[in-house]
């Protein structure tokens, strides 16, 4: 496992699995015992001498084989072969039927199975409900029940209190943003932009050309406005080495693009984001994101971003205040469009009210590298484009 990257390590050998050296999550020296594995036939240490070491006991023609955590920048954590055994739990107290009291007392309420497995979903206790007619328990029934009684109740339900282990990718990822509030100076800035103008183009791109190209969405049209404001802004697409006190600009824009995984947030990287049209970015986010989620990401593709978007989509709220991807010195994060009214133009002098689109546009930036004004000025420019979207189109 590597900050952003889980790596699958194959057994050197097949057997069965006899010891791991520790529990999930734990961190084990490099060159020290992973995993003994015990093998069948002869010559099972040879096949695998450069990474093992083979012991053959004198009672039986087996082979352990101790595989040992690799000397390499990626490092998976191992998966036993089969999960430990365990105990069983220990029976509920029987009654003289048979039976535990509480299936005892359940089973002599008469209700059919759709009823019983509703009670269940709503907690409730068949002994307790009284039916309304003939001794038997009807939907409508738990239905009177709840219109009784549940005002009466707690407004929720108690969950179990956990111990959860931080480990694997959360562990990397709290590591990194611990690292990233610890040593970088954040500023935030946030900028309102009305973008009804962007999202009819958006809708005409996708009549005019969706049979054959992927369907648009707000996010490259961002991101091309991003890359065509960058160069002014040199500052922003950077990294910065605060032990050699180096600040590295780049030419091209690398654009790292902040994806919710199952296993945690991972940032794959659009390459030269600059040189690539809508579709050819929509396809590559596409492509990236679902890399991502599937655990299929390669490595040079989660790492080497220049400068970071963050987008929680209709979860984006008004305003955010992302964290900065260490070691780059900015991230933009778009927020969630609403409508709104709004003072526009008449066209005769004037203004009137009318439904708009607007979307706020944050940005988080490393105050030793970047100044406020950079940061705000950079935001009124790609502003500037996506509220005239011909300007974003024009070469």
């Amino acid at each position: 496992m590597t900050d952003k990257a889980t790596v699958e390590m194959e057994s050197p050998v097949s057997g069965v699995v006899l010891e791991v050296a520790g529990a999930e999550g734990d961190m084990i020296a490099i060159g020290s015992p992973l995993v003994v594995i015990e093998t069948e036939g002869e010559g099972a240490a040879d096949a695998v001498a450069d990474r093992i070491d083979a012991e053959t006991p004198d009672a039986a023609d087996v082979a352990k084989v101790i595989a040992a955590v690799p000397a390499c920048d990626e490092q998976p954590e191992p998966a036993p072969a089969s999960a430990p055994a365990r105990a069983p739990e220990p029976a509920a107290p029987q009654s003289a039927e048979g039976r535990s009291p509480s299936s005892a007392q359940t089973a002599k309420v008469l209700a059919s199975p759709a009823v019983r497995s509703r009670a269940k979903e709503l907690g409730i206790e068949l002994a307790q409900v009284r039916p309304a007619e003939d001794g038997r328990l009807r939907h409508a029934d738990l239905d009177a029940f709840l219109a009784y009684n549940g005002a009466y109740r707690g407004t929720g339900g108690k969950a179990a209190d956990q111990q959860v282990k931080v480990i694997g990718m959360r562990r990397r990822i709290a590591e990194n943003m611990a690292a990233s509030k610890r040593n970088i100076p954040h500023f935030s800035y946030v900028e309102e932009c009305d973008v009804t103008a962007l999202e009819e183009l958006r809708a005409q791109l996708n009549t005019g050309f969706g049979a054959d190209r992927p369907k648009l969405t707000m996010l490259p049209l961002l991101i091309a406005a991003i890359c065509r404001t960058l160069p002014d802004f040199p500052m922003l697409n950077a990294r910065y080495d605060d032990e050699a006190g180096v600040v590295s600009r780049f030419g091209a824009v690398h654009l790292g693009m902040a994806t919710q995984t199952d296993a945690g947030l991972m940032v794959p990287v659009i390459r030269d984001a600059q040189d690539k049209n809508l579709w050819q970015l929509a396809n590559e986010i596409r492509r990236l994101a679902d890399a991502a989620r599937t655990g299929s990401a390669k490595s040079e593709e989660l790492s080497g971003s220049t400068i970071t978007i963050t987008s929680l989509g209709p979860l984006g709220g008004v305003a955010t205040t992302p964290v900065i991807n260490r070691p780059e010195v900015a991230i933009i994060g778009p927020n969630r469009i609403v409508e709104r009214p709004m003072f526009v133009p008449d066209g005769m002098g004037g203004e009137r009210i009318a439904k708009r689109k607007l979307m706020n546009i944050s940005i988080s930036c490393d105050h030793r590298v970047v100044d406020g004004w950079d940061a705000a000025s950079f935001v009124q420019a790609v502003k500037r484009l996506i509220e005239n979207p011909a300007l974003l189109l024009a070469s």
